[in-house]
């Protein structure tokens, strides 16, 4: 496995790591539902034989992996051979949950050994979902939100900081928001696609590398908490960059491909040293024996831990949208948003679409939830005919709440109502939350009064924009 921890000082950016969604052909039965899932038909192989991924077409969205009911049990005859296969994957030894065919490479053995190390300054942060998910792992019923309980547990894995995912959310909508609408009042490159899913963009970059430059060009909101982490949050702790080890707790296998781009790097330095996934974050509380169900509530750390409902919504489908929305129609019109739930926009799998009227402008959007309906779109941005200014695209088919590092539904049953849970309790999150909208963050205030500057300036465009690039099989093979 790919060591991604900067072992020295100063140390440049790691290599990328691929190819991440791996099919166990030991354990494979050939029933070929991780292919019946797969949005883009990276999955191929005979029934009844071992399947095999096609690792250019993948977009690690890791669909397969929770799909997948090929396994060997913890009862497995062979204990040696089950030893080896965790420690293949990354995973901890002390894991107790059976092995699947189809897995994702693994960072918990090797975040256990970084967390150790008393020279590193140790920083985590976790995306919007991972609240609403993780309580699932200790028995508890979908959807249970636990940020407290999730904050106290990352202390006691001996982090030195526990930051948020959705101060990124926040600061995702000043900067995307400000760019949409500067295209818009420009009319250039419209429509204007998000790129937070990391899935979306490589497929985005292998599929249509001529449409890229309608992608906004926004780093994730997990990526830009990682520049912050070793510029910003660095200079308020007084801590050497290189000295920071950046961690990430996401719901998204391919967010670990995200890290390991070589242009997420601020001044030589890789911004999200390591992800793991919200089963890896489980499987690291047991075998450290911390009793996650009476854990008390403990808040977020400052300065990057503060957000706001519109941060927090990120992670259903048509989240993204809401929250640009909400803040959008308040800088162009400089009044008050009637409403703040805004119901047209949420929704399940599919495509949806609205218009909504901001001023004199009639602003036309689209959410795409589900990397398999986007073909559509793609088509009529090529032809010049997508009526769209703002379309939001989740790889994942409810968006991250069904993410495919996402506690694993072991019934088909399940899945609805387990996805269901999960946005049910991310709204009630945004609707408890004194303030909903990312511009009236006072810690996003502050962020650019004493960082930033202003939206889309010089530092914003240094630390937290980037280009995306081609990844189709003719420039490949050129």
């Amino acid at each position: 496995m790919t060591n991604l921890i900067p072992e020295k000082k100063g140390s440049s950016v790691m290599p990328n790591i691929d190819p991440i969604i791996h099919i166990d052909k030991q354990l494979c039965t050939g029933c070929r539902r991780c292919a019946s899932v797969c949005p883009v038909d990276a999955i191929t192989g005979e029934a009844g034989t071992p399947q095999s991924i096609d690792a250019h077409r993948c977009v690690i969205c890791g669909q397969c992996i929770q799909a997948c009911t090929a396994y060997a049990a913890e009862s497995e005859p062979s204990l040696a051979s089950r030893a080896e296969k965790l420690r293949q994957r990354g995973q901890v030894s002390s894991v107790r949950e059976p092995l699947f065919a189809a897995y994702s490479t693994g960072h918990g053995l090797e975040l256990k050994e970084a967390l150790a190390d008393p020279k590193r300054h140790k920083v985590v942060q976790c995306a919007p979902v991972i609240r609403v998910s993780l309580a699932e792992e200790f028995g508890l019923p979908f959807g249970t939100l636990t940020p407290g309980k999730m904050a106290a547990a990352l202390r006691r894995l001996n982090f030195d900081r526990v930051y948020d995912t959705n101060f990124g959310a926040d600061v995702t909508i000043m900067e995307e928001g400000s760019e949409l609408i500067g295209r818009v009042m420009s009319g250039e490159r419209l429509p204007m696609f998000t790129s937070c899913c990391p899935a979306w963009v490589k497929h985005a970059e292998t599929t249509a590398p001529q449409l890229l430059e309608h992608l906004s060009s926004c780093k994730s909101p997990m990526q830009m908490i990682g520049a912050l982490v070793k510029t910003y949050s660095a200079e308020v702790d007084g801590v050497d960059p290189a000295d920071i080890l950046s961690v990430a707790v996401m719901p998204c296998t391919c967010k670990k491909f995200e890290a390991g781009r070589e242009e997420m790097n601020v001044d030589g330095h890789q911004e999200v040293d390591l992800v793991i996934t919200t089963r890896e974050l489980a499987q690291l509380i047991k075998d450290k024996g911390i009793d996650f169900i009476n854990l008390p509530d403990e808040p977020f750390d400052s300065p990057l831990g503060k957000y706001s409902g519109a941060g927090t919504i990120f992670g259903a489908t048509g989240g993204v949208m809401e929250a640009a929305i909400r803040t959008g129609y308040e800088l162009m019109t400089h009044e008050s948003i009637p409403n703040l739930q805004l119901d047209f926009i949420r929704g399940d799998e599919g495509i949806r679409t609205a218009a909504v009227q901001i001023g004199d402008l009639e602003l036309k959007v689209a959410m795409v939830a589900g990397l398999k309906y986007v073909s559509s779109i793609l088509e009529q941005v090529a032809e010049g005919t997508c009526p769209y200014h703002f379309i939001e695209v989740m790889a994942c088919p409810e968006g991250c709440v069904s993410g495919g590092g996402q506690p694993k539904l072991l019934l088909e049953t399940q899945r609805k109502s387990a996805y269901q849970a999960r946005k049910s309790s991310i709204y009630r999150h945004d609707a408890n939350q004194k303030v909903r909208k990312s511009h009236e963050n006072p810690a996003i205030i502050k962020l650019y009064k004493d960082f930033l500057g202003e939206p889309l300036g010089h530092a914003s465009h240094h630390l937290l924009h980037t280009k995306f690039i081609s990844r189709s099989a003719k420039e490949e093979l050129s």
